[in-house]
């Protein structure tokens, strides 16, 4: 079970770089039913893409040294 969550969070991780890598910023806005015109803009620091897709790497290598339990004992 750890092996599978530390593989998740890793991957995420690096998708999550990836994505902060490739886009300048990304823009929520409200619903579009609502009159409002708001709209929320995250704009990633420069040190973000790197951070992640480098703690996303240690985690993904991470899971595969975790040992994989055998049978179902407790």
């Amino acid at each position: 079970m750890w092996r599978s969550f530390f593989l998740a969070v890793g991957a995420y991780c690096v998708l999550l770089g990836v994505e902060a890598l490739v886009l300048e910023k990304a823009v929520l806005k409200a619903n579009p039913s609502q009159f409002s015109m708001s709209a929320h803009e995250i704009v990633p620091p420069d040190w973000a893409p790197w951070s992640l897709l480098g703690t996303g790497a240690v985690v993904l290598l991470y899971s595969f040294t975790v040992p994989q339990r055998v049978g179902s004992g407790g």
